[in-house]
This record gives C-alpha cells, structure tokens and sequence, in this order.
C-alpha cells in the first residue's frame, strides 16, 4: 500500500509541477509581447520574438492539459453520466477507456513527429532559424502526462470506483 501511496503523490506532483510549468510559458509570452512593444516604441524590430512567443503558447498549451484534466478544469460528461443512474460507473469507465485511448494516440504521435523533425533536422520558417523539435519537445511532455493522466484515472475508476478529479465546492452542490 506504501508504493501505490508513493505513485499516487508522484502523479499528482508530475500533474501540478507540468501546470507550473505552463505558468513560467505564459509569463514568459507576457515578456515577449513586452518586450516587442518596447522594441516598436524606440524604433527597432525585435527578430524571433514571434515565433518564440507561439512557441511558449504552444507549451502552456500542452503542459497545462494534464494538471487541468486532473483539477476538473476540462469539459466533462456529467449531465450524461448522471441519467446513467446505477450504470453510471461502467459510463465513466466507457469515457476513461475512450480517453486514455485517444491520448495515448496523441502522444504516440507527438512524439513520432517530433523525433522525424529531430530525424530530418526541421527548422523553423522564421527569421530565428531554430531547430523545430525544441519546442516540439514541450508538446510530447504535455501529451505524454495527459496520456498518463488518462490512464491514471482510468485504472483509479476500475480499482476503486471513482477517479482523481478534484471538484470544487461550487461543483459538488450542483451535482
């Protein structure tokens, strides 16, 4: 029991930790979009900025999704769940099932695109000539921990009826 409390803590860091993550993106887009402003009112072009400022959204983008399908944030089939009455464990079964799959296709895929950009040494289109699979990289994080968060709660709902998901107060009176 010690080990599956251990795992158990070690998921829920690696969710929270991936969210922080997605907050240092956004803060740094903030300082991006700044400093591009900054570079227009003293009469110079700031090169790369805009690449690396889609790169970062891109990272708060995939980094944020398993720390937001862990704190209830992502859009849920609760209405549906709810009419299933005494079914309703085998419905939220049958949408962790569809979910894990699904993610798990997308990080397969992440991460194939991201090793043939490393493969084919993709650059970038814009003035900043990076290599692609840098920022790629934040995409196969954020996939592979939804992935893992799928399954997570998945497995959590099969073994011991209910998933991860924290709710909020709010929440839990309207259900």
């Amino acid at each position: 029991m010690t080990l599956l409390r251990f795992l158990r803590v070690l998921l829920d860091a690696l969710y929270r930790y991936a969210g922080y993550l997605a907050a240092v993106f956004l803060i740094l887009i903030l300082c991006f979009v700044s400093m591009q402003m900054m570079a227009r009112w003293i009469g110079e072009i700031m090169t790369g900025a805009p690449e690396f400022t889609g790169y970062c959204m891109a990272a708060a983008s995939f980094l944020a999704l398993p720390y937001a399908l862990n704190s209830g944030s992502h859009i849920r089939v609760n209405l549906l769940l709810g009419a299933l009455g005494k079914l309703r464990k085998f419905g939220e079964i049958w949408c962790w099932a569809i979910a894990s799959y699904f993610t798990y296709i997308f990080a397969k895929y992440a991460v194939k695109l991201t090793y043939e950009s490393y493969k084919f040494n993709d650059i970038s289109q814009g003035q900043d000539a990076w290599p692609i699979w840098i920022p790629q990289v934040s995409m196969v994080i954020g996939t592979v921990l939804l992935a893992i968060c799928a399954f997570d709660n998945l497995f959590c709902t099969l073994f011991t009826g209910k998933d991860n998901i924290r709710h909020d107060v709010a929440d839990l009176q309207g259900e």
